[in-house]
Order: structure tokens, then sequence, then C-alpha cells
């Protein structure tokens, strides 16, 4: 019993220590701009994590220089909370209004609107390789979730599910309330497929067809295999759910390593993007430029990712599953 509760206390006493050099060491070097993101006036070679939100931006731009399909960027104000709400994006210290990071690629007249949600550790630019193809068929929108990407990083202090969806579910409506937008198509990969589907529940007027690709969030906990159970009765598996309890994302690690995450990242995007479908390996410089965007979207300050336990319990099994909805 001893060796466990001492374990507990360690693994509390490292990631609160990890959790607060990174905040201390990023706060340090930052000031906050309209778009209430982190925008750092020191250079990168002497920040413990080299990364800002005008990195973001011009490694974004980078990476859709692939793209062959002409583009406009903008930046969807969203006001500073829900409308009618007495809370600021769920407790936000700042009134300011916020962004949404939005792309939309050149179409046909008369096109059907395609709107494409990402998923979670990920934003709008991991779909670079779709979007050529998209825009001969629809007049392609996507967007960096609030807290992700490029878009706005207010401070996460949910509470619940409820409140955790609300946050991704509302900001999202009043994009599309800013963009006027109505009858769209609605695309979600991964986690952005749950939120779709939630945002769907909700606001079903405005949805002409829903697209979930490899959504994440249809099932429950009780669906969880015997070994996922039994591992999680061993000291490993105890640790593992000790650790996603505290919200401890892998976000988290990148930016602990500082000047060493990018190394980390390209090993991660290696291993995840190294090869299409069709088994082609990713050209030198679509994966360098992926590589590079990814790192800051990823090490940027903390803010949707802690969304996580809210929604899924260890395992990626949904409090509230889109099944039961």
């Amino acid at each position: 019993m001893s060796i466990k509760v001492g374990l507990r206390r360690w693994i509390s006493s490292s990631s609160n220590l990890a959790k607060n050099m990174a905040q201390e060491l990023n706060n340090s070097s930052s000031t906050t701009s309209k778009g209430g993101n982190n925008k750092s006036y020191w250079p990168s070679v002497l920040r413990w994590i080299p990364t800002s939100t005008d990195h973001i931006v011009d490694a974004e731009k980078r990476l859709l220089s692939l793209v062959k399909t002409p583009y406009t960027q903008e930046m969807v104000n969203i006001g500073s909370g829900p409308p009618g709400s007495k809370v600021r994006w769920f407790r936000s210290t700042s009134n300011e209004p916020r962004f949404i990071n939005t792309v939309t690629f050149n179409s046909k007249e008369g096109a059907p609107t395609l709107v494409m949600v990402h998923g979670y550790a990920a934003s709008q630019g991991f779909f670079f390789r779709n979007f050529d193809a998209l825009a001969q068929h629809f007049k392609v929108i996507a967007i960096d979730q609030l807290g992700w990407g490029g878009s706005s990083r207010p401070d996460f202090t949910c509470k619940s599910t409820e409140e955790t969806e609300a946050w991704f579910i509302d900001s999202l409506e009043e994009w599309r309330k800013a963009k006027n937008l109505s009858n769209f198509v609605l695309l979600g990969h991964s986690f952005g497929g749950y939120i779709a589907a939630k945002y769907a529940l909700k606001h079903p007027e405005h949805v002409q067809h829903l697209i979930l690709v490899g959504p994440a969030g249809f099932s429950a906990e009780s669906d969880k295999s015997e070994r996922l159970t039994k591992f999680q009765e061993t000291w490993k598996g105890a640790v593992l759910n000790h650790l996603w309890e505290s919200n401890f994302t892998p976000m988290k690690i990148v930016r602990g390593l500082g000047p060493f995450g990018p190394n980390l990242v390209r090993k991660y995007t290696s291993a995840r993007f190294g090869q299409y479908s069709t088994g082609e390996v990713l050209a030198e410089e679509e994966s360098t430029l992926l590589t590079d965007y990814v790192y800051h979207t990823l090490a940027a300050k903390a803010s949707g990712e802690l969304c996580l336990k809210h929604i899924f319990s260890f395992g990626a099994f949904a409090r509230s599953p889109l099944l039961q909805r």
C-alpha cells in the first residue's frame, strides 16, 4: 500500500513540476496578441519552447503551398462567448474576442459547401493531401477548432463533459453564424467526427449531410475488452490511468522537451504519415513541411487539448457515446 501511495505522489509531483516548468518558461517569453494567442517577441533560439503564433501561421502557409488549388485564409471572429451566456468560453479570464483560423478553397460556382473538422492533436493542415481532390467537387472550408492550430487558445477551464462539448459545439456554431453558412456538408475526422456528430444533433437544420471519417466516440466504457480491464489492474495500467485522469497529454511531453521536441515530432510524423494508402513514401519536402507544422501546432499553449479526460475515459471510450445519442 505504501509503495502505491508513494508512486502516486511521485507521479503527481513529477507531472506538476513538468507542467509548471513548461508554463513558466512559455509564459515568461510570451505576451498576448489580439486573437488571444501567445505571440513571442524573443528569438526562437533563446526560448525553451521554440514556437509562437507567428510560427504556426507561417508553417501553415508553407505546408499549404503544396496545394495547387488557390485558397484564402482568414481569422473569423466568434466573439468572447455564446450569446446570452454569463461565461466567456467557460470561465476564461478574458473578455476579448476569439478567432477561428479558416481556409477556403476556390471552387466551381454552385458547388456544395464542405466544412472539414480535424481530430485531436491535429489541425486543418493535416488534410493538405485531400484538398485538391475535394475542391474539384466542393467549396472546401477547413477550420482549426477553438484551442487548436492557429485559432485562439483561451484558458481551458471546463469541468464536465457537457461543458467541454459545448466549448467546441458553441464555438463552431458562432463560426457558422459569422460565415453566414447553412445547408452545408459537415465532415469530421476522429475526434472531429465526434464533435461534428454532436453539432449535427444540436443544429440539424444547418447540416445537409454528415460525413464521419474514422470517428471517435462511439464506444462506451462498458464495451472495453477483458484484456484492457486486466491491464488497468496492473501497476502499469494504474500509472497510465492516473496520468489520463490528471490530463497529462502527449503535447506536454513535446513542450517539456523544449528544443528537442521537434525531433520527437519528426519521428511521430514519419511513423504516422510516412506512407500513403498506396504505399508511396512522402516526398522529402512534404515530410519536412508537415513535421514543422505539426510541431508548432502541438507545442503552442495548451487549450483545446485539455478536453481529453472530459470526453473520453482511459482507453478512449466516450463518456457520452454517440451510439446512445
